[in-house]
C-alpha cells in the first residue's frame, strides 16, 4: 500500500473530546472518526489491526475446536423475558437499544447473545451423543451507554467476539472452561499484551464462576487486588481477603450512651476515644428489583470497613431470587416521600424496628437484614440506639432481637492480607477489561427450557459456558499499553503495516528507485508493507511514522546511491544503517519467517 492512497490524516494537535493517550492517538493517527458520541467508524489502518486481531482469535478458537457463525443483531423481546432480562436491560440497567416493528413488536439490538443462542441450540441438538458444541461468532454489537467515553473503550458501537458452549455435565463444562481459559492467554499473548487473568463478579450475564482478562494501564476503569506473590488476583468488586484484626473492645455491662450530633464514626471515634474498629456501622438501602418491587436493606458492617455494593446486590439477588436492577442508600427524601419521617439516620442499630416502615407507600414494609462478616465476629462492640443522639455500648448480638442474614459484602483494599495465604497482602492495579470468561450453568437452558437427552434417556437441562472478547476495545487497549511521546507503538502482530519504507526526497530518483525495489521484494515476501510516496519533508514523514506506530521503518535517504538505508525499530529506537540483505536477514529473523 502507498500512502498517497491510504487517505491518511493525521493531526498534530490533541482532540478536545478525547480524555486518555490512546484515544487521542488513534484519532491523531487517522484511525477513527468520531460520527457521535460512542460512536466511531473504523478507518482503514484500524480495520487491518481489527482484521489481524480477528484472524488471531478465530485461529486459536478454530485449534480448540470452535465453530463459527453469525446469529442476527436484531432479537424479539419474548426470549428475553423468558430469561428474566428484558426488563433489567431496557430499563433497569437501561443498555440494550429497543424498538418496535410496523407490526408493533418489541425487538431489541443485542449487546450479547445467551437467548438466542440457547434458543438455537435447543432446536438443533437433541441427545449428549452430539455434546459438546462450542460457537462463537464475531460481530457488531451494542450498549446504550449512559456515559459514552475513552472512545473504542466505552462505545455504544463495537466489535466482540462472543462464544458458547453447550454440555451434558458441569466437568464438561469446568474441562471446556479451562481450555478457553487457555486459548484466551494465547490469544492475548500473540496480539502482544501484557494481561492479567482475575477472578470476577458475573454480573447481569450470571452464572457461578467467572473471570476477566485485564490489560494493565494506569487508566483503567477497572480496580484490581492481586496478592504480592501473583497466585490470586481479582476485580474489586469480587476480591476477597482477610480482614485485620482490629481493637478489641471489652465486654462489660451494656448500656446507652449520649452522643450528640455525633452521627459519623469519626465524630463517635473522636469525642469518646473508641476505634472505628470497636463500632457496627448501620446504612440503609433501596433495592429495586425486576418485579417492580422496592426492599428496604439494612446493611451492617464494621465500623473501619466499606461495603461492596456489588456483592450487596448479589445477595440480595439470590435471597429474592429477583435480578436487583437498583440499589442505593436511602435518603431523607427518599424517606418523605414515603411519609416516613423518623428514621434517626447516623443514629441507626441493627434492630432498627420493621414498624417504622408501616406507612411506606410503595415499600416492602420488612427490612432485609444482612451482617457482614466483619461485624457479626465482633463479641463486644457499638451501635446507633435508634433514637436520635443515642449509641448503645458494650451490646453483642444475642442482644440484637433480629435475624441477620451473614454473607461477605466488605470491600477488599490494598494492603489487606490474601486468602490463600496469609502472609501475602493485596496490592493494587488498574486494568482494561478486554476479555471475560464465565461458566453459566443452566441459568438460562432452565430459563428457556432447553434440553438434551442424557445418557438415561431422561431430559435434562444443557450446561452452558459463555466467552467473550472486546475485538475493539483490544486494540485501543493495546496503544494504551504500547505508546511513547511521539506516538502509538504497536505490537508486529496487530500492528496495520510491519514495514514502512520513507522516500526522503521523492525527487532523488536513486532513493526512490531504491525504494520502490525494497517494496516490491516485500510485497512478493507477503510482508504487510507501506511505501510514503508522497511529496512532503522528511521531517514530516517521520513524524507521521512515528505517530502512527509501524513497528520497521526503512529510510531511503543520503546513501541510496551506495544501496545503503537506515533501519529504525520503533520500540527500541534503534537506527542501523545496512545493505539491502542485512536489512531482509534482520527482518527475517524478526518476523521468524522464510528468508526473505
Amino acid at each position: 500500500m502507498r500512502v498517497s492512497r491510504l487517505m491518511l490524516n493525521t493531526l498534530r494537535d490533541v482532540p478536545a473530546e478525547a480524555d486518555i493517550i490512546s484515544h487521542q492517538l488513534l484519532v491523531r493517527g487517522g484511525y477513527v472518526k468520531r460520527l457521535t458520541g460512542g460512536i466511531y467508524a473504523y478507518m482503514p489502518l484500524l480495520w487491518k489491526v481489527l482484521k489481524k486481531i480477528t484472524s488471531i482469535v478465530e485461529e486459536e478458537l478454530s485449534t480448540k475446536g470452535c465453530l463459527q457463525t453469525l446469529l442476527p443483531q436484531l432479537q424479539p423481546s419474548e426470549i428475553w423475558e423468558r430469561s428474566g432480562r428484558w426488563k433489567s436491560y431496557t430499563k433497569g440497567e437501561g443498555i440494550m437499544f429497543s424498538l418496535k416493528d410496523r407490526q408493533g413488536k418489541e425487538l431489541g439490538l443485542g449487546p450479547t447473545h445467551e437467548e438466542v443462542i440457547t434458543q438455537i441450540i435447543s432446536q438443533t441438538i437433541h441427545s449428549y451423543k452430539q455434546l459438546p458444541i462450542n460457537i462463537f461468532q464475531i460481530q457488531t454489537k451494542f450498549r446504550d451507554e449512559i456515559r459514552p467515553r475513552f472512545g473504542l473503550m466505552r462505545s455504544r458501537e463495537f466489535i466482540m467476539k462472543d462464544a458458547y458452549s453447550f454440555h451434558a455435565n458441569e466437568n464438561d463444562l469446568q474441562s471446556t472452561y479451562s481450555d478457553m481459559r487457555n486459548a484466551y492467554e494465547n490469544i492475548f499473548t500473540k496480539c502482544g499484551l501484557d494481561f492479567v487473568c482475575v477472578d470476577a463478579d458475573s454480573g447481569a450475564i450470571g452464572g457461578a464462576a467467572s473471570q476477566e482478562f485485564m490489560v494493565t494501564a494506569e487508566s483503567g476503569e477497572d480496580l484490581i487486588l492481586i496478592s504480592s506473590d501473583s497466585k490470586y488476583g481479582a476485580n474489586q468488586e469480587k476480591a476477597v481477603s482477610i480482614i485485620e484484626e482490629g481493637k478489641l473492645l471489652e465486654p462489660n455491662k451494656p448500656s446507652i450512651i449520649k452522643t450528640p450530633n455525633q452521627k459519623t464514626i469519626d465524630e463517635l471515634c473522636n469525642y469518646n476515644d473508641f476505634h472505628p474498629s470497636q463500632i457496627v456501622k448501620v446504612l440503609a438501602y433501596l433495592a429495586t428489583c425486576d418485579d417492580n418491587k422496592k426492599y428496604p436493606v439494612l446493611v451492617s458492617i464494621r465500623g473501619d470497613q466499606e461495603i461492596n455494593d456489588i456483592k450487596l446486590s448479589n445477595k440480595i439477588s439470590q435471597e429474592l431470587k429477583q435480578n436487583v436492577l437498583d440499589i442505593r442508600i436511602i435518603s431523607n427524601e427518599d424517606m418523605q416521600k414515603q411519609g416516613i419521617s423518623n428514621i434517626p439516620f447516623g443514629f441507626i442499630g441493627p434492630d432498627l424496628s420493621d414498624n417504622l416502615l408501616a406507612q411506606s407507600k410503595a415499600w416492602e414494609k420488612k427490612f432485609i437484614r444482612i451482617a457482614d462478616n466483619s461485624a457479626k465476629d465482633l463479641k463486644s462492640f457499638i451501635c446507633g440506639n435508634n433514637i436520635k443522639d443515642e449509641h448503645k455500648i458494650f451490646y453483642n448480638w444475642n442482644l440484637i432481637n433480629t435475624v441477620q442474614m451473614i454473607c461477605d459484602i466488605r470491600k477488599a483494599k490494598p494492603g489487606d492480607r490474601c486468602i490463600h495465604d496469609k502472609t501475602q497482602k493485596l496490592q493494587e492495579c488498574r486494568g482494561i477489561e478486554i476479555g471475560h470468561i464465565f461458566q453459566l450453568g443452566t441459568k438460562y437452558s432452565k430459563s428457556l427450557n432447553a434440553t438434551f437427552t442424557n445418557e438415561k434417556g431422561v431430559e435434562d437441562h444443557f450446561w452452558m459456558g459463555c466467552y467473550g472478547i472486546g475485538i475493539s476495545r483490544l486494540a485501543q487497549a493495546a496503544v494504551e499499553q504500547n505508546h511513547d511521546d511521539l506516538g502509538i507503538i504497536w505490537p508486529t502482530s496487530i500492528a496495520p503495516f510491519t514495514v514502512i519504507i520513507i522516500i526522503a526526497n521523492i525527487k532523488n530518483n536513486d532513493q526512490k528507485c531504491l525504494a520502490e525495489d525494497i517494496y516490491q521484494k516485500l510485497i512478493q515476501d507477503r510482508v504487510d508493507v507501506l511505501l510514503d510516496d508522497r511529496d512532503e519533508r522528511a521531517g514530516i514523514k517521520f513524524k507521521d511514522a512515528d505517530l502512527i506506530g509501524i513497528p520497521w521503518r526503512i529510510v531511503a535517504g543520503r546513501e541510496a546511491s551506495s544501496g545503503l538505508v537506515e533501519l529504525h525499530n520503533r520500540k527500541t529506537k534503534i537506527t542501523e544503517l545496512l545493505d539491502l540483505n542485512s536489512v531482509f536477514k534482520k527482518l527475517s529473523e524478526e518476523f521468524n519467517t522464510e528468508k526473505l
